[in-house]
């Protein structure tokens, strides 16, 4: 038979964080059931689809003088839903995010000129280089895009979190009805 927890066993280092989740009222532990000397554990709560779509927000960057690797991991934290309280890896659970002045990112050191980005058509030979710079001047949204969907993960969920993002090589942007809020930091 087992005996009921005293006071100096639930308090201790070892058993009290387990047994009575820290706190206890009375000298009984909190979720201890008497008659079978063990205590109950609070179920943990699983955020649901509804939920997380529920909780979807919409924040706006503005890329004029950020750098670019810095800048497209707060915005792959954001889209992944890292910010959000009840982060599951396998929901979408992240926010939309909208992206203005993509051309005016910055990147540091000599990688303008001598990163090299590579793409290729789908035909034999061909692969197709142009440097950070040309891309830049070409497609201005494209080295953002690179950047943020290359640190989401590699699956139909990294696919579809893509899509919640907006880049814009300007300062206008068609979302002002949804009220962006600005990016929030992400530590």
């Amino acid at each position: 038979e087992r005996l009921p927890v005293t006071q100096e066993v639930a308090s201790s280092s070892l058993v009290g964080p387990a047994i009575c989740g820290g706190t206890c009222v009375a000298g009984v532990p909190s979720g201890f059931i008497p008659e079978h000397g063990m205590s109950t554990t609070r179920m943990t709560r699983s955020l649901s689809a509804e939920d997380a779509r529920a909780a979807r927000c919409w924040y706006v960057a503005d890329a004029e003088g950020k750098v670019l690797g810095r800048l497209a991991s707060r915005i792959a934290s954001v889209l992944r839903g890292k910010t959000n309280p009840a982060f599951a890896p396998h929901v979408d659970a992240g926010s939309f995010v909208v992206v203005v002045n993509a051309a005016k990112v910055r990147l540091t050191g000599r990688k303008l000129a001598t990163k090299e980005y590579l793409r290729h058509t789908e035909y034999p030979g061909g692969i197709r280089r142009a440097t950070a710079a040309e891309v830049l001047a070409k497609h201005p949204t494209r080295l953002l895009r690179d950047a943020v969907e290359g640190m989401l993960p590699k699956n139909r969920l990294g696919r579809r979190l893509a899509t919640k993002l907006k880049v814009y090589a300007g300062p206008n942007h068609p979302h002002r009805a949804q009220k962006p809020a600005p990016l929030p930091d992400v530590r």
